[in-house]
C-alpha cells in the first residue's frame, strides 16, 4: 500500500503538471499582451558582430523575455571564420534575426556558412535554422534533440510563438532537424581550425552541446552558462548541470561565449555563478521537500539576497525554485 509520503508526492506531481502548463500559457499570453506592438514590416536593424578572438565573433541578445519589440533576440550566437568556410554556433530566435546574422557575417568574410552547430533545441536558439539551411549549411546537433523536435511540445511552442511573436515568427517558420545527429563527442576540422564538439547533457537540456575552439581557447557554452542573469532552469537535470559546469571549469577556457549575457573574459566567476545558483536551489528546496514543507512557505523564508539583484530574477526565480522543489521530491524518494 502506498505510504502517505508517496501519495503526497504523487499529488504534488499532478499539481506540478497543471501549474507548469498554466505558467507556460500565462507567460506566452503576457508576452503577447504586454509587449509593445510589433512593427508593420520584418525589416531588421543591422546586427553588429563583436570580436572574441582572431577569426571568432559573436552577437549578443537582450537580457529579456522574447517579445515582438525585441524580435525574440534574447540569446547569443557565434561564428568562426576559416579559409574553408564559416562555422556558426546557434541560429537565434527567428528567421529575420538569422538573416541579420548572415548579413553581419558577410560584412566580415565572403566565405559561405558551411556548418551550424546547435547547442540545444530551445526556440530562441533554433528558429533561425531554416535560413542557414536554405543557404546550404550542414546542421549539426546531438541526437537527444530529436525527442524534443518530434514532440507535441515543440509543435505547441511554435504555434504559440506564431501568435505571441508575430510577425517575426509566422506560418513560414518551421522546425529544422539536423543533417548530422551526433551520438558521441567529435572534432570538426575546417580550414585549420579544430573544434571540439562535446555532449555535456543532460543538463540544461538532454542534448546540450558545447563547442571548444582549440586555437583561440574560446568556449561556446550554450545555455550551460547564463552570464550575469538568472538562468532558465525549466525541467533541467540540475545535478548533472552542476557536474557539467565543474567539467568546464576544469577545461580552463580563455574566453566563454555564453548562451545568454555578455562575453566572459574571466570564465571562472561566470561558471561558478551559474553553478552556485543551481546548488543553492537544490539545497534550499531539497531541505523544504525533505521536511514536506509547503512550497509557498519554503520560498518565502528562503534568503534569496545573493541572487535577487540579477536580471530576470523576478521573472524566472520562483518557477526555477518550484521545479527544483518537485525535482528534489522525486530524487528524495
Amino acid at each position: 500500500m502506498p505510504t502517505p509520503r508517496r501519495l503526497w508526492c504523487a499529488a504534488r506531481r499532478l499539481t506540478h503538471r497543471f501549474i507548469t502548463h498554466l505558467a507556460t500559457s500565462l507567460a506566452l499570453l503576457c508576452t503577447s499582451a504586454l509587449a509593445p506592438a510589433a512593427p508593420a514590416t520584418q525589416d531588421v536593424a543591422p546586427m553588429v558582430a563583436e570580436p572574441v578572438a582572431d577569426g571568432v565573433w559573436f552577437v549578443q541578445g537582450e537580457a529579456a523575455l522574447g517579445s515582438p519589440a525585441n524580435r525574440n533576440f534574447i540569446s547569443n550566437a557565434g561564428f568562426i571564420v576559416t579559409p574553408a568556410g564559416v562555422v556558426v554556433i546557434d541560429a537565434l530566435g527567428s528567421p529575420a534575426l538569422a538573416q541579420a546574422l548572415l548579413a553581419a557575417i558577410h560584412k566580415i568574410t565572403p566565405q559561405p556558412v558551411r556548418y551550424v552547430i546547435v547547442t540545444h533545441y530551445h526556440a530562441d536558439h533554433i528558429y533561425g535554422l531554416q535560413v542557414f539551411k536554405d543557404q546550404g549549411a550542414t546542421i549539426i546537433a546531438q541526437q537527444a534533440g530529436r525527442n524534443y523536435l518530434n514532440s507535441e511540445t515543440a509543435q505547441q511552442r511554435l504555434a504559440a510563438s506564431r501568435d505571441a511573436l508575430a510577425p517575426w515568427i509566422n506560418a513560414n517558420t518551421h522546425l529544422v532537424p539536423a543533417d548530422r545527429w551526433l551520438n558521441a563527442d567529435t572534432v570538426l576540422d575546417i580550414g585549420g581550425e579544430r573544434l571540439q564538439i562535446r555532449h555535456v547533457g543532460p543538463a540544461h537540456t538532454p542534448e546540450d552541446l558545447v563547442v571548444y575552439a582549440e586555437r583561440s581557447k574560446v568556449l561556446f557554452a550554450g545555455d550551460l552558462v547564463f552570464r550575469g542573469r538568472i538562468p532558465f532552469v525549466g525541467q533541467a537535470d540540475s545535478r548533472s548541470w552542476i557536474s557539467a559546469l565543474i567539467a568546464l571549469i576544469q577545461l580552463q577556457p580563455g574566453v566563454i561565449v555564453p548562451g545568454h549575457g555578455g562575453l566572459s573574459t574571466s570564465p571562472l566567476p561566470d561558471l561558478t555563478l551559474t553553478r552556485d545558483y543551481l546548488a543553492f536551489l537544490r539545497r534550499s528546496m531539497g531541505e523544504a521537500a525533505s521536511a514536506m514543507a509547503p512550497f509557498d512557505e519554503a520560498y518565502a523564508r528562503t534568503d534569496w539576497s545573493a541572487f535577487a539583484h540579477l536580471p530576470l530574477f523576478r521573472a524566472a526565480n520562483r518557477i526555477n525554485a518550484y521545479n527544483t522543489y518537485l525535482l528534489m521530491e522525486q530524487q528524495g524518494q
